[in-house]
């Protein structure tokens, strides 16, 4: 049972002719398994349906060749062909009764049709928004007529696939129905086009079609971004989104409203915190009596139940909450609120969209491996034998081979050399904005410390005798690794032995201190070829000690892999903001005493920037000197009862954290029998 302050969430809630079995509800987003990888997709969703989410939605499903976004991965209801994939959806969400929801689109001049290679089709004629050098003709009223009729083909077929919720979706700047509301893109001078009123009528016909197209056994929802945060030029919160939910109220059973694009959507803790969008959203329910829903990476039980107290929501929504933990609901409802798994906003989901791969969660280790690896994010199949092992480090790897470890019944002794828990996160989670990230650490320390089968030890650095004299039979290495110090990466293949004529400091010492404001004497340079967030974290911590800091990277832009996290603007923005200076593309040339040469990366002219302290965020190596010394005494592991050693996370090879905490998992699971014989391939062509 919930504890009673919690109890308001887990009350029904009418959607229409449907009803939600509780208030958490899972909105549309994607997976990047989508319509290629359907049994994937299907497993994935029906965890969070076991895990009490009591509406599970899918990602957005194209209804048509002229909204095809290939190489993204999302869902697709073209024509008939299409339901059986979409129905193992909805049989696996309602096997634990839930309700299932499709969200339609049509993505407009939001689609190259790179696959299709239609014409892509907008309210007027557009460059489309990506890259391609394609440009989206207007429609005219036979094009419109035709976009209705595809819309309720679309409702149709999402019916007999089994859906309960079919969406119609205006938001993200990624839709058709959104570019017709949006003046910047609707430029049309007929009835569709001017007035407000006159770009809702494509909305309100769409909503009219859909009702009359799923009758009164499916409900609609609308899916409406209220604020896009570019003042007269965008839809505005208090204006003209106001105007067009008043105008609506009543149309559909549901609204379910966020902030557009997708980067003000799903922002990073880093610079957003929970409820960051309520500002924005809450003035919905004053406006209609149908149920609202609405997302702000909500984890705290309290702050959803003041939510729904105050009026700001019926439903809470949630997509990053509930792939971090898909369990979220019933850890609430059976009051089990320290076992929550809480999302750290660092949004590796979503840059599985934006690589178009099956997402990975830095927190949960087994999205995307639900169906093919059969992995659970609560269920750990006991060992076959339980057998002692010895896991040697306490960063994510470590920890994550722990929990699941000791889940399966073995002994386990966790050894870090250190005083501290937590490895690469706890260093990097003390830095500015990223103190969420602490949150690995803490839940699956938490984990340990609840078992008797857990033995946790600082301060403990081990060598090669001691592993041999304790004679443990399993043994995890799983030691880190160190940033270098030479500037060898990607643009510098080979270390860089001119950087040694001036004061260089690595990440790692930053990070332990090394740069203060106590002893602050001239510009800093931070040369960034890792091109992630690190270096522009780093940066503001040098700018926090009066020093003047420049910013030095081979790419186009300020941390261009952050694309796909969805936050290089507001990196590139906050550097400007604190007035660093950026030199884009270039690369080093030389050094002396006091400055540093660098290179345009296109010309190959040089120019001399001043720099006191270069800090070089280029490669990382792995810290494998324990597995070195191991591996050559591997004749004596027999002797001394050591059946195997075995390197994992950045001791084997650096990444991303979500890198090293699934390769802790998939050690501990394979080390119990769960090996690479249960992984499946996921062909839609099967079905």
């Amino acid at each position: 049972m919930p504890a009673p302050d919690h109890a308001i969430l887990f009350e029904p809630v009418r959607i229409g002719p449907v009803t939600a079995p509780n208030r958490f509800y899972q909105v549309p987003h994607c997976t990047g398994m989508g319509y290629r990888y359907p049994r994937s997709e299907a497993a994935h969703r029906k965890v969070k349906a076991a895990g009490g989410w009591g509406v599970v939605s899918m990602q957005e499903a194209e209804i048509h060749p002229t909204s095809d976004i290939t190489p993204a991965n999302e869902s697709r209801i073209w024509d008939d062909s299409d339901i059986p994939a979409l129905r193992l959806m909805t049989e696996a969400v309602h096997e634990h009764g839930s309700l299932a929801a499709i969200q339609l689109v049509h993505n407009g001049l939001h689609a190259a049709n790179r696959y299709s290679r239609r014409l892509p089709l907008a309210p007027s004629a557009a460059p489309v928004d990506c890259d391609d050098p394609v440009n989206a003709r207007a429609m005219d009223k036979a094009d419109i007529a035709e976009f209705r009729r595809w819309h309720v083909d679309a409702a149709r077929r999402s019916k007999a696939a089994g859906f309960d919720i079919v969406y119609v979706y205006a938001g993200h700047d990624m839709t058709l129905l959104q570019h017709f509301l949006l003046h910047r893109h609707n430029h049309r001078t007929d009835e569709y086009g001017g007035s407000l009123e006159n770009r809702m009528r494509l909305f309100r016909e769409v909503i009219a079609d859909t009702r009359d197209a799923i009758g009164d056994s499916c409900a609609i929802a609308v899916r409406l971004a209220v604020e896009e945060l570019l003042g007269d030029e965008g839809m505005r919160h208090d204006v003209e989104a106001r105007e067009v939910i008043e105008a609506l109220a009543e149309e559909p059973d549901l609204w379910d409203v966020n902030m557009a694009d997708w980067a003000n959507d799903s922002q990073t803790s880093r610079f957003a915190k929970e409820g960051y969008q309520e500002p924005y959203t809450e003035f919905v329910k004053s406006v209609t009596s149908k149920p609202v829903v609405g997302v702000g990476r909500y984890t705290s039980p309290d702050t959803m139940v003041r939510l729904v107290r105050q009026g700001r929501l019926d439903l809470i929504g949630a997509a990053r909450p509930s792939i971090a933990d898909p369990y979220l609901p019933r850890k609430i409802e059976e009051d089990r609120l320290e076992e929550i798994r809480e999302c750290i906003g660092c949004n590796i989901c979503v840059s599985g969209d934006n690589t178009s791969v099956p997402m990975r969660c830095t927190q949960n280790p087994t999205v995307g491996e639900e169906w093919r690896r059969n992995w659970h994010p609560e269920i750990v199949t006991r060992a076959r034998e339980a057998q002692p092992y010895l896991v040697i480090g306490g960063g994510p790897a470590a920890l994550e081979a722990a929990c699941v470890l000791v889940k399966g019944g073995n002994d386990v002794i966790v050894a870090e050399a250190g005083d501290h828990w937590g490895g690469r996160v706890t260093r990097e989670s003390a830095l500015p904005g990223l103190a969420e990230w602490a949150r690995v650490r803490d839940w699956r320390m938490w984990q340990l410390q609840q078992v008797q089968n857990a033995e946790l030890y600082l301060n403990s650095p081990l060598g090669a005798d001691d592993v041999l004299a304790y004679g443990i039979a399993h043994v995890a290495i799983a030691t880190g690794s160190h940033w270098r110090a030479d500037g060898a990466g990607r643009a510098h293949r080979r270390p860089l032995d001119f950087l040694e004529a001036g004061p260089l400091m690595t990440p790692d010492a930053v990070m332990q201190g090394a740069l203060s404001a106590d002893d602050a004497t001239g510009p800093v340079v931070i040369f960034d070829d890792d091109r992630f967030y690190l270096a522009s974290v780093l940066a503001e911590l040098a700018v926090a000690t009066g020093r003047e800091v420049i910013f030095v990277t081979p790419s186009p832009v300020v941390a261009p892999w952050s694309e796909r996290t969805l936050e290089q603007r507001r990196i590139q923005t906050r550097l400007i903001d604190l007035g660093v200076e950026i030199a884009t593309g270039h690369k080093l040339a030389g050094r002396d005493a006091d400055t540093l040469s660098i290179a345009c990366v296109y010309s190959g002219k040089v120019r001399r920037v001043a720099c006191a302290t270069l800090i070089p965020v280029t490669a990382r190596l792995p810290d494998d000197a324990l597995w070195t010394a191991l591996a050559a005494r591997r004749e004596e592991w027999r002797d001394a009862g050591i059946a195997s050693v075995t390197r994992i996370g950045e001791c084997l090879a650096p990444g991303l954290i979500a890198a090293a905490v699934h390769s802790g998992h998939a050690y501990a699971r394979e080390a119990m029998g769960e090996g690479d014989a249960v992984l499946r391939e996921d062909r839609h062509t099967d079905l």
